[in-house]
């Protein structure tokens, strides 16, 4: 499968610019791809002003995601802000190229910006199947939770979209490549660049790193599209060769 890593500045909680400078990456990109995975709070930055820039889930956002989909018969995927009966959630969408849906909202909310006061957290872990691949999109801060992530399911790719800052940057590298190894899957993290309006500087470092923790793409600091392709056999081949999944252990998450 190909997939498209897009890394970008973002604009303050403005959905319409940044889904217009999306669209120009897209739309310029001549190469095809499966999958285009975007940043977290793509329309907006990581807000804590959520009043600001919600949609719900039939809204200009959703409808725009679509439409991407549909057109170059790919699926999407990155989270924004949803309103749903007066809550809010930092939502993952997950957009088929029929115009299917699936979603997952962020379970672990970011304490020190205090995401918890105003985001209700999610409490399903979602695995999406799409061209033969069982995938677990997770965002941001849950990559700092390997139990939540971790592969009792056998899934085959995991990924994490992000608005992870420079002064922590260590921890987005060290711990995406921890998830790779410890569950023996393709695992991708998607980044954004530049500063947000509380003088936060992101530097990026999207990238895509295999089963065994090899590097594939690193996006650095980048602004652009970035593809790259897996190999779910190689794979599978990999897991059966080591067979470090079947000696897990066995628990269950309890709310």
């Amino acid at each position: 499968m190909k997939i498209a890593i897009f890394q970008t500045k973002l604009i303050w909680q403005k959905p319409e610019a940044n889904r217009n400078l999306i669209q120009e990456y897209i739309d310029s990109c001549d190469e095809s791809f499966d999958l285009l995975i975007l940043p977290e709070m793509f329309t907006s930055g990581f807000t804590m002003n959520p009043q600001e820039v919600a949609e719900n889930m039939n809204g200009e956002t959703m409808n725009w995601l679509k439409k991407i989909a549909s057109e170059k018969q790919i699926a999407i995927t990155g989270s924004f802000v949803v309103e749903e009966n007066g809550t809010y959630f930092n939502r993952l969408a997950f957009v088929f190229p029929n115009g299917e849906i699936e979603f997952y909202n962020k379970r672990h909310l970011f304490s020190l910006a205090g995401e918890e006061k105003v985001y209700t957290k999610g409490e399903i872990k979602k695995i999406i199947h799409y061209k033969g691949w069982d995938i677990c999109p997770l965002i941001c801060y849950d990559l700092r939770f390997p139990v939540f992530s971790r592969n009792i399911e056998n899934y085959d790719l995991l990924l994490y979209v992000a608005n992870w800052p420079k002064p922590r940057i260590n921890a987005w590298n060290t711990l995406l490549k921890a998830r790779a190894i410890e569950n023996m899957c393709y695992t991708i993290g998607v980044n954004r660049i530049g500063l947000d309006n509380n003088d936060l500087e992101y530097t990026g470092s999207s990238q895509a790193i295999d089963y065994l923790g090899n590097e594939l793409i690193n996006c650095n600091d980048e602004q652009g599209l970035f593809i790259v392709e897996i190999n779910k056999e190689k794979m599978l081949e990999t897991r059966k060769k080591l067979n470090f999944l079947n000696d897990k252990d066995d628990f269950e998450i309890f709310n």
